[in-house]
């Protein structure tokens, strides 16, 4: 009888013991965050490494301890480089083996428009896992160039401005790839017939377009722009568009009489017809409003104070225009002097 009891309290004890380590390995919270996390591996790491990084870096664990133990137990040993998210909890063999197979959580960002590629360069080498060196390599790569059938002057119109979902371990060559892919679904192929139709090579669509994404802040406001630039281009008139002059003097920022004078290619001020590449990359509604310019007689502009242009037909109306514009400037600059 007192061996039965010994046994039935062992029983008891390993059942309590079974019991403990279950509910610990299927504890739904066992790795957390207060809030949302973004886990980062960079490489290939092992599990003392990780236990660190989850209890140290993070606090996504209670017991560091007893996340070693749940892997040792559960058989997960390395932890593959990626993107992980803890936006809610995680049982032990759930979130290990997520990392050990390397299953990723996309990262997204947005590439906008108006951007020169030295900053898209920039900002993509800062949100992947790719440095900047090997960006640079990939894009230098002369068959790279050969198969995307564009060069180094018109690149920068093939970034196309959109939302992208990608794993932060893609290399710089795929990454590029799915951007470009995106160019060319929404504008090679949905735009094609279009294309095809204009008296300017794809190349050119994208510099106007760019110029046109410079000038305007309104998307409304695009075609009309476009709509003066062909005016100026078919009549063998300079372009003069401010914005190839920023591209110029490599600074955004109100020009100088003496910036219009720079001796730079792409200088539409000093130069007839388009500059040799786009000044940025253009929103899709700006290389449609390339490609269908607004029919008007007008070929001058000049900014209003809501972000809108005066539009006119003949230069003396262009500088009555552009006498008012001074005007505000002046107004506005006494104000805030007296403001200070």
């Amino acid at each position: 009888m007192k061996k039965l009891g010994v046994f039935i309290l062992f029983l008891a004890v390993v059942a309590a013991v079974a019991g403990s380590r279950w509910m610990r390995l299927n504890n739904p919270d066992a790795i957390h965050a207060g809030e949302k996390t973004d886990l980062y591996l960079k490489e290939k790491v092992s599990l003392s490494e990780l236990s660190v990084i989850l209890d140290d870096s993070l606090n996504a664990v209670d017991d560091k301890h007893e996340l070693e133990w749940a892997a040792t137990l559960l058989g997960w040993k390395n932890f593959q480089p990626g993107h992980y998210k803890i936006d809610h909890g995680f049982t032990y063999d759930a979130f290990l083996s997520k990392l050990a197979k390397g299953n990723q959580d996309p990262i997204s960002f947005t590439i906008i428009p108006g951007q020169r590629q030295q900053r898209i360069l920039s900002f993509l080498s800062s949100n992947m896992q790719f440095d900047s060196l090997a960006l640079s390599r990939a894009l230098n790569d002369s068959l790279f160039m050969v198969r995307k059938n564009f060069t180094p002057e018109s690149m920068v119109g093939h970034f196309f401005p959109a939302t992208y979902d990608m794993y932060w371990t893609l290399s710089a060559e795929k990454t590029l790839d799915k951007i470009f892919q995106e160019f060319n679904r929404q504008v090679l192929e949905a735009l094609q017939k279009r294309i095809q139709e204009v008296d300017l090579t794809l190349s050119e669509v994208l510099v106007l377009a760019s110029i046109i994404e410079g000038e305007a802040i309104h998307d409304d406001e695009k075609p009309t722009i476009s709509g003066l630039y062909w005016n100026r281009l078919n009549r063998g008139m300079l372009l003069q568009a401010d914005p190839t002059v920023n591209y110029a003097v490599n600074e955004q920022r109100r020009l100088y009489y003496k910036d219009y004078e720079v001796d730079h290619p792409y200088n539409t001020y000093q130069n007839r017809g388009l500059p040799p590449g786009p000044i940025n990359n253009p929103s899709l509604s700006a290389i449609k409003a390339a490609l269908n310019p607004e029919e008007h007689d007008y070929l001058f502009m000049v900014a209003r104070p809501n972000g809108y242009h005066a539009f006119t037909e003949t230069y003396a109306e262009h500088q009555q225009k552009s006498a008012e514009w001074r005007s505000y400037i002046e107004e506005q600059q006494r104000l805030k002097e007296e403001e200070g």
